[in-house]
Protein backbone atom coordinates (compact mmCIF):
# COMPACT_ATOMS: atom_id res chain seq x y z
CA UNK A 1 0.00 0.00 0.00
CA UNK A 2 1.06 3.02 -0.93
CA UNK A 3 1.36 5.88 1.77
CA UNK A 4 2.80 9.11 1.64
CA UNK A 5 3.60 12.69 4.11
CA UNK A 6 4.90 16.23 3.80
CA UNK A 7 8.70 16.36 4.63
CA UNK A 8 9.79 19.41 6.04
CA UNK A 9 13.68 19.40 6.38
CA UNK A 10 16.98 21.77 6.24
CA UNK A 11 19.88 20.18 5.29
CA UNK A 12 23.66 20.74 6.93
CA UNK A 13 26.88 20.17 4.91
CA UNK A 14 29.61 19.79 8.58
CA UNK A 15 33.11 18.81 8.55
CA UNK A 16 34.11 15.30 9.56
CA UNK A 17 35.29 16.06 13.13
CA UNK A 18 32.16 18.65 13.92
CA UNK A 19 30.25 18.53 17.15
CA UNK A 20 26.81 17.88 17.24
CA UNK A 21 25.65 20.80 19.87
CA UNK A 22 23.34 20.59 22.73
CA UNK A 23 20.10 20.41 21.78
CA UNK A 24 17.81 20.46 24.91
CA UNK A 25 17.71 23.59 25.84
CA UNK A 26 15.58 24.29 22.17
CA UNK A 27 12.21 26.23 22.75
CA UNK A 28 9.62 23.85 23.40
CA UNK A 29 12.09 21.08 23.82
CA UNK A 30 11.74 18.94 26.89
CA UNK A 31 13.25 15.77 26.27
CA UNK A 32 15.92 14.67 23.59
CA UNK A 33 16.53 10.93 22.83
CA UNK A 34 19.38 8.62 21.22
CA UNK A 35 21.44 8.98 20.03
CA UNK A 36 20.38 5.56 17.73
CA UNK A 37 22.55 4.49 15.04
CA UNK A 38 21.28 3.03 11.50
CA UNK A 39 22.79 1.71 8.64
CA UNK A 40 20.47 2.57 5.50
CA UNK A 41 21.52 1.09 1.97
CA UNK A 42 19.85 3.11 -0.90
CA UNK A 43 19.43 2.86 -4.62
CA UNK A 44 18.66 5.41 -6.76
CA UNK A 45 16.38 4.85 -9.89
CA UNK A 46 16.03 7.98 -12.85
CA UNK A 47 16.24 7.65 -16.49
CA UNK A 48 19.33 8.04 -18.55
CA UNK A 49 19.04 12.13 -19.24
CA UNK A 50 17.90 12.10 -15.11
CA UNK A 51 14.63 13.61 -15.73
CA UNK A 52 13.41 13.04 -12.42
CA UNK A 53 16.06 14.94 -10.95
CA UNK A 54 16.00 17.75 -13.06
CA UNK A 55 12.38 18.07 -12.33
CA UNK A 56 13.38 17.87 -8.33
CA UNK A 57 12.11 14.53 -7.85
CA UNK A 58 13.60 11.57 -6.48
CA UNK A 59 13.19 8.03 -6.41
CA UNK A 60 14.73 5.68 -4.62
CA UNK A 61 14.82 2.13 -2.68
CA UNK A 62 16.08 1.70 0.63
CA UNK A 63 16.68 -0.69 3.21
CA UNK A 64 17.72 -0.29 7.31
CA UNK A 65 15.87 2.23 9.31
CA UNK A 66 12.31 2.74 9.85
CA UNK A 67 11.24 3.71 6.81
CA UNK A 68 12.88 0.93 4.43
CA UNK A 69 10.89 0.54 1.18
CA UNK A 70 10.21 2.07 -2.05
CA UNK A 71 10.49 6.16 -1.71
CA UNK A 72 9.46 8.87 -4.36
CA UNK A 73 9.53 12.37 -3.45
CA UNK A 74 7.72 15.63 -5.05
CA UNK A 75 8.19 18.85 -4.91
CA UNK A 76 5.68 20.80 -3.14
CA UNK A 77 6.87 24.34 -2.65
CA UNK A 78 9.81 24.49 0.20
CA UNK A 79 8.62 21.40 1.43
CA UNK A 80 8.64 18.02 -0.31
CA UNK A 81 5.36 15.28 -0.51
CA UNK A 82 6.80 11.81 -0.01
CA UNK A 83 5.27 8.79 -0.86
CA UNK A 84 6.13 5.24 0.41
CA UNK A 85 5.57 2.02 -0.63
CA UNK A 86 6.56 -1.60 1.30
CA UNK A 87 9.96 -3.30 -0.39
CA UNK A 88 7.66 -6.51 -1.00
CA UNK A 89 9.55 -8.45 -3.89
CA UNK A 90 10.00 -5.27 -6.12
CA UNK A 91 13.78 -4.83 -5.91
CA UNK A 92 14.77 -3.87 -9.90
CA UNK A 93 11.85 -1.74 -10.64
CA UNK A 94 9.30 0.07 -7.92
CA UNK A 95 5.82 -1.82 -7.86
CA UNK A 96 2.99 -1.43 -10.39
CA UNK A 97 1.79 2.27 -10.41
CA UNK A 98 3.85 3.46 -8.24
CA UNK A 99 5.40 5.73 -10.56
CA UNK A 100 2.03 6.99 -11.78
CA UNK A 101 2.63 10.52 -10.49
CA UNK A 102 5.72 11.01 -12.32
CA UNK A 103 4.67 9.52 -15.90
CA UNK A 104 4.50 13.41 -17.07
CA UNK A 105 7.98 13.78 -16.31
CA UNK A 106 9.38 10.74 -17.63
CA UNK A 107 7.30 10.15 -20.57
CA UNK A 108 8.05 6.98 -21.15
CA UNK A 109 11.65 6.28 -20.17
CA UNK A 110 12.11 3.49 -17.87
CA UNK A 111 14.37 4.40 -15.04
CA UNK A 112 17.29 2.39 -13.47
CA UNK A 113 19.98 2.84 -10.98
CA UNK A 114 21.81 5.80 -11.18
CA UNK A 115 23.46 5.63 -8.03
CA UNK A 116 23.84 3.91 -4.51
CA UNK A 117 24.23 5.30 -1.05
CA UNK A 118 25.51 3.94 2.26
CA UNK A 119 24.71 6.04 4.66
CA UNK A 120 25.54 5.63 8.86
CA UNK A 121 22.80 7.48 10.08
CA UNK A 122 22.79 8.50 13.93
CA UNK A 123 19.29 9.91 14.75
CA UNK A 124 18.34 12.20 18.03
CA UNK A 125 15.09 12.99 18.38
CA UNK A 126 13.04 16.29 20.23
CA UNK A 127 10.03 15.71 22.13
CA UNK A 128 7.69 18.35 24.17
CA UNK A 129 6.33 17.79 27.58
CA UNK A 130 3.95 15.26 26.54
CA UNK A 131 6.39 12.90 24.91
CA UNK A 132 5.44 13.74 21.22
CA UNK A 133 8.29 13.39 18.49
CA UNK A 134 8.88 17.22 17.26
CA UNK A 135 11.93 16.87 15.11
CA UNK A 136 14.42 14.37 14.62
CA UNK A 137 18.35 15.63 13.69
CA UNK A 138 19.89 13.17 11.42
CA UNK A 139 23.93 13.08 11.67
CA UNK A 140 25.03 11.10 8.34
CA UNK A 141 28.13 9.63 7.21
CA UNK A 142 27.65 9.26 3.53
CA UNK A 143 29.38 7.06 0.67
CA UNK A 144 27.87 7.28 -2.64
CA UNK A 145 28.98 5.48 -6.24
CA UNK A 146 27.78 6.77 -9.32
CA UNK A 147 26.54 3.82 -11.20
CA UNK A 148 27.50 4.08 -15.26
CA UNK A 149 24.96 3.34 -17.67
CA UNK A 150 25.13 -0.32 -18.95
CA UNK A 151 27.65 -0.60 -21.56
CA UNK A 152 29.06 2.43 -21.12
CA UNK A 153 32.66 1.30 -19.47
CA UNK A 154 32.46 3.99 -16.99
CA UNK A 155 34.99 3.59 -14.14
CA UNK A 156 32.70 4.01 -10.91
CA UNK A 157 33.02 7.28 -9.46
CA UNK A 158 32.82 7.10 -5.28
CA UNK A 159 32.34 10.33 -3.37
CA UNK A 160 32.23 10.77 0.69
CA UNK A 161 30.50 13.36 2.92
CA UNK A 162 29.02 14.15 6.35
CA UNK A 163 25.71 16.31 6.79
CA UNK A 164 23.30 16.90 9.39
CA UNK A 165 19.50 16.81 8.48
CA UNK A 166 16.78 18.66 10.46
CA UNK A 167 13.31 17.18 9.43
CA UNK A 168 10.35 18.24 11.23
CA UNK A 169 7.93 15.43 13.10
CA UNK A 170 5.16 17.46 14.61
CA UNK A 171 6.91 20.51 15.20
CA UNK A 172 7.08 23.57 13.74
CA UNK A 173 9.20 26.06 11.71
CA UNK A 174 10.50 27.91 14.40
CA UNK A 175 11.78 24.88 16.12
CA UNK A 176 13.45 23.98 12.45
CA UNK A 177 14.97 27.79 12.61
CA UNK A 178 16.09 27.55 16.07
CA UNK A 179 17.81 23.97 15.41
CA UNK A 180 19.61 25.76 12.41
CA UNK A 181 20.84 28.87 14.14
CA UNK A 182 22.37 26.32 16.54
CA UNK A 183 24.41 23.80 14.09
CA UNK A 184 25.61 27.36 12.30
CA UNK A 185 26.74 28.95 15.41
CA UNK A 186 28.29 25.34 15.79
CA UNK A 187 29.82 25.21 12.45
CA UNK A 188 27.34 23.65 10.18
CA UNK A 189 26.63 25.27 6.26
CA UNK A 190 23.69 25.33 4.89
CA UNK A 191 24.09 22.36 1.68
CA UNK A 192 23.96 23.40 -1.15
CA UNK A 193 22.29 20.85 -2.69
CA UNK A 194 18.84 20.03 -2.62
CA UNK A 195 19.02 15.99 -2.03
CA UNK A 196 22.10 13.21 -1.56
CA UNK A 197 21.26 12.17 -5.03
CA UNK A 198 21.90 16.03 -6.43
CA UNK A 199 25.01 16.02 -5.13
CA UNK A 200 26.43 13.36 -5.79
CA UNK A 201 25.10 13.18 -9.70
CA UNK A 202 25.76 17.42 -10.40
CA UNK A 203 28.80 16.55 -12.63
CA UNK A 204 26.13 14.27 -14.79
CA UNK A 205 23.42 16.58 -14.51
CA UNK A 206 25.59 19.38 -16.09
CA UNK A 207 26.44 17.40 -18.72
CA UNK A 208 22.72 16.57 -19.55
CA UNK A 209 21.93 20.08 -20.88
CA UNK A 210 19.42 22.36 -20.92
CA UNK A 211 15.64 21.21 -19.63
CA UNK A 212 12.42 22.43 -18.31
CA UNK A 213 14.10 23.05 -14.87
CA UNK A 214 17.33 24.01 -15.97
CA UNK A 215 18.75 27.55 -17.23
CA UNK A 216 20.75 27.71 -20.05
CA UNK A 217 24.18 28.94 -19.48
CA UNK A 218 25.22 32.18 -18.89
CA UNK A 219 28.14 34.24 -19.63
CA UNK A 220 29.85 37.77 -18.69
CA UNK A 221 28.61 38.73 -22.55
CA UNK A 222 25.19 38.00 -21.71
CA UNK A 223 25.11 39.81 -18.33
CA UNK A 224 26.42 42.97 -20.09
CA UNK A 225 24.05 42.55 -23.29
CA UNK A 226 21.13 40.69 -22.69
CA UNK A 227 20.03 38.99 -25.73
CA UNK A 228 16.57 38.29 -27.14
CA UNK A 229 16.86 34.52 -27.78
CA UNK A 230 18.81 33.65 -24.23
CA UNK A 231 15.90 35.34 -22.59
CA UNK A 232 12.78 33.83 -24.30
CA UNK A 233 14.29 30.29 -24.07
CA UNK A 234 14.71 31.02 -20.09
CA UNK A 235 10.63 32.34 -20.17
CA UNK A 236 10.09 29.05 -21.77
CA UNK A 237 11.92 26.54 -19.77
CA UNK A 238 10.24 28.11 -16.64
CA UNK A 239 7.18 28.19 -17.68
CA UNK A 240 7.54 24.40 -18.96
CA UNK A 241 8.91 23.53 -15.49
CA UNK A 242 5.66 25.43 -14.31
CA UNK A 243 3.24 22.95 -16.29
CA UNK A 244 5.48 20.27 -15.28
CA UNK A 245 4.72 21.07 -11.46
CA UNK A 246 1.07 21.14 -11.98
CA UNK A 247 1.25 17.82 -14.05
CA UNK A 248 2.44 16.47 -10.87
CA UNK A 249 0.04 18.34 -8.36
CA UNK A 250 -3.26 17.21 -10.24
CA UNK A 251 -2.07 13.36 -10.70
CA UNK A 252 -1.73 13.47 -7.22
CA UNK A 253 -4.86 15.40 -6.92
CA UNK A 254 -3.61 18.28 -4.64
CA UNK A 255 -5.81 21.27 -4.53
CA UNK A 256 -6.17 23.72 -7.43
CA UNK A 257 -3.83 21.74 -9.76
CA UNK A 258 -6.36 21.88 -12.61
CA UNK A 259 -6.17 25.48 -12.29
CA UNK A 260 -2.39 25.71 -11.91
CA UNK A 261 -2.22 23.48 -15.22
CA UNK A 262 -4.45 25.38 -17.02
CA UNK A 263 -2.80 28.73 -16.33
CA UNK A 264 0.59 27.21 -17.37
CA UNK A 265 -0.46 25.97 -20.99
CA UNK A 266 -2.08 29.96 -21.19
CA UNK A 267 1.63 31.24 -20.26
CA UNK A 268 3.73 29.14 -22.97
CA UNK A 269 0.71 29.42 -25.56
CA UNK A 270 1.00 33.56 -25.31
CA UNK A 271 4.60 32.99 -24.76
CA UNK A 272 5.04 31.33 -28.26
CA UNK A 273 2.33 34.02 -29.68
CA UNK A 274 4.00 37.00 -28.25
CA UNK A 275 7.99 36.10 -29.43
CA UNK A 276 7.13 35.01 -33.35
CA UNK A 277 9.93 37.39 -34.06
CA UNK A 278 12.50 35.35 -32.00
CA UNK A 279 10.77 31.59 -32.41
CA UNK A 280 9.99 30.78 -35.88
CA UNK A 281 6.02 30.08 -36.39
CA UNK A 282 5.66 27.03 -38.41
CA UNK A 283 7.58 24.96 -35.39
CA UNK A 284 5.45 26.91 -32.64
CA UNK A 285 2.04 26.90 -34.43
CA UNK A 286 1.53 23.17 -34.17
CA UNK A 287 2.32 24.14 -30.35
CA UNK A 288 0.28 26.19 -29.78
CA UNK A 289 -2.64 24.52 -31.13
CA UNK A 290 -1.88 21.49 -28.64
CA UNK A 291 -1.58 23.71 -25.75
CA UNK A 292 -5.18 25.16 -27.11
CA UNK A 293 -6.50 21.83 -26.90
CA UNK A 294 -4.96 21.18 -23.69
CA UNK A 295 -6.84 24.38 -21.89
CA UNK A 296 -9.78 23.21 -23.98
CA UNK A 297 -9.92 19.82 -22.55
CA UNK A 298 -9.35 21.40 -18.46
CA UNK A 299 -11.89 24.56 -19.01
CA UNK A 300 -14.83 23.01 -18.28
CA UNK A 301 -14.03 21.73 -14.86
CA UNK A 302 -12.34 24.65 -13.60
CA UNK A 303 -14.94 26.78 -14.69
CA UNK A 304 -17.48 24.50 -12.81
CA UNK A 305 -15.34 24.62 -10.06
CA UNK A 306 -15.57 28.48 -9.67
CA UNK A 307 -18.94 28.76 -10.98
CA UNK A 308 -20.69 26.23 -8.70
CA UNK A 309 -18.63 27.74 -5.67
CA UNK A 310 -19.94 30.98 -6.33
CA UNK A 311 -24.01 29.83 -6.32
CA UNK A 312 -23.62 28.22 -3.18
CA UNK A 313 -22.23 31.53 -1.15
CA UNK A 314 -24.96 33.46 -3.32
CA UNK A 315 -27.50 30.98 -1.96
CA UNK A 316 -26.58 31.41 1.57
CA UNK A 317 -26.38 35.29 1.11
CA UNK A 318 -30.12 35.06 0.48
CA UNK A 319 -33.16 34.79 2.39
CA UNK A 320 -34.67 31.91 3.83
CA UNK A 321 -37.99 32.54 1.82
CA UNK A 322 -36.71 32.87 -1.03
CA UNK A 323 -34.53 29.77 -1.84
CA UNK A 324 -36.78 27.46 0.24
CA UNK A 325 -36.38 23.79 -0.36
CA UNK A 326 -33.54 21.41 -1.35
CA UNK A 327 -31.90 24.55 -3.17
CA UNK A 328 -28.15 24.48 -1.46
CA UNK A 329 -28.02 20.39 -1.53
CA UNK A 330 -29.11 20.43 -5.08
CA UNK A 331 -25.90 22.93 -5.44
CA UNK A 332 -23.59 20.68 -3.54
CA UNK A 333 -24.96 17.93 -5.49
CA UNK A 334 -24.34 19.74 -8.69
CA UNK A 335 -20.83 20.79 -7.37
CA UNK A 336 -19.62 17.62 -6.09
CA UNK A 337 -20.44 15.35 -9.55
CA UNK A 338 -18.79 18.31 -11.53
CA UNK A 339 -15.52 18.62 -9.38
CA UNK A 340 -15.23 14.59 -9.67
CA UNK A 341 -16.42 14.79 -13.26
CA UNK A 342 -13.70 16.90 -14.01
CA UNK A 343 -11.14 16.04 -11.79
CA UNK A 344 -11.39 12.39 -13.49
CA UNK A 345 -11.36 14.04 -17.41
CA UNK A 346 -8.49 16.20 -16.90
CA UNK A 347 -6.78 13.24 -15.23
CA UNK A 348 -7.51 11.17 -18.39
CA UNK A 349 -6.23 13.97 -20.24
CA UNK A 350 -3.18 13.73 -18.74
CA UNK A 351 -2.93 10.14 -19.80
CA UNK A 352 -3.27 10.59 -23.64
CA UNK A 353 -0.74 9.95 -26.09
CA UNK A 354 -1.29 13.24 -27.67
CA UNK A 355 -0.68 14.88 -24.55
CA UNK A 356 2.34 13.18 -23.57
CA UNK A 357 3.43 13.92 -27.62
CA UNK A 358 2.99 17.63 -26.64
CA UNK A 359 4.99 16.95 -23.49
CA UNK A 360 7.66 16.04 -25.40
CA UNK A 361 7.59 18.45 -28.07
CA UNK A 362 8.10 21.27 -25.33
CA UNK A 363 10.81 19.50 -23.66
CA UNK A 364 12.47 19.07 -27.55
CA UNK A 365 11.68 23.32 -28.04
CA UNK A 366 13.93 24.13 -24.71
CA UNK A 367 16.56 22.31 -25.34
CA UNK A 368 16.63 23.57 -28.85
CA UNK A 369 14.74 25.95 -29.84
CA UNK A 370 13.78 27.14 -33.03
CA UNK A 371 15.52 30.51 -33.06
CA UNK A 372 14.74 32.78 -36.26
CA UNK A 373 17.90 34.83 -37.56
CA UNK A 374 17.09 38.19 -35.46
CA UNK A 375 16.74 35.95 -32.53
CA UNK A 376 19.96 36.64 -31.07
CA UNK A 377 19.34 40.62 -31.74
CA UNK A 378 19.26 42.34 -27.99
CA UNK A 379 16.67 42.17 -25.57
CA UNK A 380 15.66 45.32 -25.17
CA UNK A 381 14.11 46.23 -28.51
CA UNK A 382 12.71 42.87 -29.34
CA UNK A 383 10.57 42.62 -26.27
CA UNK A 384 9.74 46.00 -26.61
CA UNK A 385 7.97 45.37 -29.96
CA UNK A 386 6.44 42.33 -28.79
CA UNK A 387 4.95 44.37 -25.98
CA UNK A 388 3.71 46.62 -27.58
CA UNK A 389 1.75 43.81 -30.12
CA UNK A 390 0.15 42.79 -27.42
CA UNK A 391 -0.95 46.21 -26.28
CA UNK A 392 -2.30 46.65 -29.60
CA UNK A 393 -3.86 43.26 -30.33
CA UNK A 394 -5.79 44.79 -27.11
CA UNK A 395 -6.77 47.67 -28.85
CA UNK A 396 -8.42 45.75 -31.89
CA UNK A 397 -10.39 43.19 -29.77
CA UNK A 398 -11.51 46.30 -28.04
CA UNK A 399 -12.82 48.05 -30.64
CA UNK A 400 -14.71 44.88 -31.94
CA UNK A 401 -16.39 44.94 -28.37
CA UNK A 402 -17.35 48.39 -28.74
CA UNK A 403 -19.54 47.82 -32.25
CA UNK A 404 -20.85 44.37 -31.23
CA UNK A 405 -24.15 43.82 -30.98
CA UNK A 406 -25.71 43.15 -27.96
CA UNK A 407 -26.28 39.65 -28.24
CA UNK A 408 -22.74 39.02 -29.60
CA UNK A 409 -21.34 41.66 -26.53
CA UNK A 410 -20.34 38.97 -24.32
CA UNK A 411 -18.25 36.69 -26.66
CA UNK A 412 -16.43 39.87 -27.47
CA UNK A 413 -15.61 40.85 -24.00
CA UNK A 414 -14.10 37.60 -23.30
CA UNK A 415 -11.87 38.36 -26.70
CA UNK A 416 -10.78 41.34 -24.68
CA UNK A 417 -10.02 39.38 -21.67
CA UNK A 418 -8.10 37.09 -23.61
CA UNK A 419 -6.17 39.57 -25.19
CA UNK A 420 -5.71 41.48 -21.74
CA UNK A 421 -4.30 38.24 -20.69
CA UNK A 422 -1.33 37.70 -23.36
CA UNK A 423 -0.44 41.58 -22.59
CA UNK A 424 -0.28 40.51 -18.81
CA UNK A 425 2.50 37.45 -19.51
CA UNK A 426 3.67 38.95 -22.20
CA UNK A 427 4.71 42.26 -19.82
CA UNK A 428 5.83 39.76 -17.30
CA UNK A 429 8.49 38.13 -19.71
CA UNK A 430 9.71 41.24 -20.63
CA UNK A 431 9.16 43.45 -17.26
CA UNK A 432 13.39 42.53 -16.38
CA UNK A 433 14.48 44.56 -19.54
CA UNK A 434 11.51 46.68 -21.04
CA UNK A 435 11.39 50.35 -18.63
CA UNK A 436 7.75 50.17 -16.97
CA UNK A 437 7.46 46.52 -17.87
CA UNK A 438 5.01 45.62 -14.72
CA UNK A 439 2.78 48.59 -14.74
CA UNK A 440 0.87 47.11 -18.04
CA UNK A 441 1.08 43.68 -16.26
CA UNK A 442 -0.62 45.23 -13.53
CA UNK A 443 -3.20 47.38 -15.84
CA UNK A 444 -3.82 43.78 -18.23
CA UNK A 445 -4.31 41.83 -14.90
CA UNK A 446 -7.25 44.40 -13.60
CA UNK A 447 -9.11 44.30 -16.86
CA UNK A 448 -8.46 40.55 -16.72
CA UNK A 449 -10.21 40.21 -13.09
CA UNK A 450 -13.48 42.32 -14.00
CA UNK A 451 -14.41 40.68 -17.53
CA UNK A 452 -13.15 37.64 -15.68
CA UNK A 453 -16.22 38.55 -13.05
CA UNK A 454 -18.30 38.69 -16.29
CA UNK A 455 -17.28 35.40 -18.18
CA UNK A 456 -18.08 33.81 -14.72
CA UNK A 457 -21.70 34.72 -15.02
CA UNK A 458 -21.76 32.74 -18.22
CA UNK A 459 -21.00 29.75 -16.49
CA UNK A 460 -23.22 30.60 -13.45
CA UNK A 461 -26.17 31.35 -15.48
CA UNK A 462 -25.83 28.25 -17.82
CA UNK A 463 -25.84 26.13 -14.09
CA UNK A 464 -28.76 28.06 -12.74
CA UNK A 465 -30.73 27.24 -16.05
CA UNK A 466 -30.03 23.32 -16.17
CA UNK A 467 -30.60 23.12 -12.31
CA UNK A 468 -34.18 25.03 -12.36
CA UNK A 469 -35.15 22.57 -15.31
CA UNK A 470 -33.78 19.44 -13.07
CA UNK A 471 -35.93 20.72 -10.18
CA UNK A 472 -39.18 20.96 -12.34
CA UNK A 473 -38.16 17.89 -13.50
CA UNK A 474 -38.65 16.37 -9.62
CA UNK A 475 -41.73 18.66 -8.78
CA UNK A 476 -39.46 20.81 -6.97
CA UNK A 477 -40.15 25.24 -6.97
CA UNK A 478 -37.95 26.29 -9.26
CA UNK A 479 -38.45 29.69 -8.34
CA UNK A 480 -35.65 29.59 -6.13
CA UNK A 481 -33.13 29.25 -9.47
CA UNK A 482 -34.85 31.68 -11.63
CA UNK A 483 -33.74 34.20 -8.42
CA UNK A 484 -30.04 32.68 -8.75
CA UNK A 485 -30.21 33.46 -12.87
CA UNK A 486 -31.65 37.20 -12.28
CA UNK A 487 -28.87 37.98 -9.74
CA UNK A 488 -25.95 36.70 -12.06
CA UNK A 489 -27.53 38.50 -15.11
CA UNK A 490 -27.43 41.92 -12.37
CA UNK A 491 -23.70 40.95 -11.99
CA UNK A 492 -23.10 40.17 -15.46
CA UNK A 493 -24.16 43.62 -16.25
CA UNK A 494 -22.11 45.35 -13.05
CA UNK A 495 -18.96 43.53 -14.26
CA UNK A 496 -19.41 45.19 -17.45
CA UNK A 497 -20.20 48.55 -16.27
CA UNK A 498 -17.05 48.21 -14.42
CA UNK A 499 -15.00 47.13 -17.00
CA UNK A 500 -15.88 50.31 -19.30
CA UNK A 501 -15.73 53.13 -16.08
CA UNK A 502 -11.31 50.72 -15.68
CA UNK A 503 -10.77 51.38 -19.33
CA UNK A 504 -9.64 54.82 -20.15
CA UNK A 505 -7.25 54.56 -16.94
CA UNK A 506 -5.63 50.85 -18.10
CA UNK A 507 -5.51 52.48 -21.55
CA UNK A 508 -3.50 55.09 -20.40
CA UNK A 509 -1.26 53.06 -18.32
CA UNK A 510 -0.99 50.81 -21.59
CA UNK A 511 -0.36 53.49 -24.34
CA UNK A 512 2.14 55.56 -21.65
CA UNK A 513 4.45 52.16 -20.34
CA UNK A 514 4.86 50.98 -24.48
CA UNK A 515 5.54 54.72 -25.19
CA UNK A 516 8.23 54.74 -22.62
CA UNK A 517 9.35 50.87 -24.05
Amino acid sequence: MVTGHLEVERKFDVDPHFVLPELAGLPGVSAVDGPVEHQLSAVYHDSSDLRLLRARVTLRRRTGGADAGWHLKLPAGSARRELHAPLGRAVRKPPAGFLAPVAGILRGAAPGPVAALETRRTVTTLRNAGGRALAEVADDNVTATVLAAAGAGEPAEVHAWREVEVELVHGDEHLLAAVGELLAAAGARPSDSASKVGRVLAGRLAAVGPGADRAPAGGKQKKRRPRADDLVRQALADQLAGLQAADVLLRTEQPDAVHQLRVAARRLRSTLAAFRSVLDREATTPLREELSWLGGELAAARDDEVALAHLRELVRAQPVELVHGPVAARIQQTQLQAERAGLDRARATLGEARYLRLLDALHHLVADPPFTDGAGDPARPVFRDALGRSVRRLGRRLDEARSASADQREEALHGVRKAAKRVRYTAEVVAGEVSGGRAPAKAAKRVQKVLGELQDTVVTREHSRRMGVAAAAAGENAFPYGRLHALEEGRAEAAEAEFWRRWPKARKTLRRATRRA
